[in-house]
């Protein structure tokens, strides 16, 4: 099956130590359309602590989707490359969200 490329977006994303596991997750970074709780399946590279340490940011092209009906969650294919943001980055592709919001 193709890849739907209308229903991706660009998503900016961090990680982030989960206090119940200890494990990095990965969440959408707050100041999106997206809340900095939903999850977010993606490349388990993202999620190295030997890679990427706990608040390293990214840029994926993720979509909205469930699973048979199941709770909504963020989709990044694995195969997309990774693409770290600095801090400066991220702060200006949110500011740039913001301006082209309605």
């Amino acid at each position: 099956m193709a890849r739907d490329s209308w229903a991706y977006r660009e998503v900016a994303v961090e990680s982030v130590l989960d206090a119940r596991t200890g494990a990095l997750r990965i969440r959408p970074m707050a100041g999106q359309a997206f809340a900095p709780t939903l999850p977010v399946h993606c490349a388990r590279a993202l999620a190295d602590p030997a890679r990427y340490p706990a608040g390293s940011r990214f840029l994926l092209s993720a979509k909205l989707t469930d699973r048979l009906g199941g709770p909504q969650f963020l989709y990044a294919w694995h195969g997309d490359p990774v693409v770290p943001l600095s801090a400066a980055a991220a702060k200006k592709f949110l500011a740039a969200f913001r301006r082209g919001r309605i």
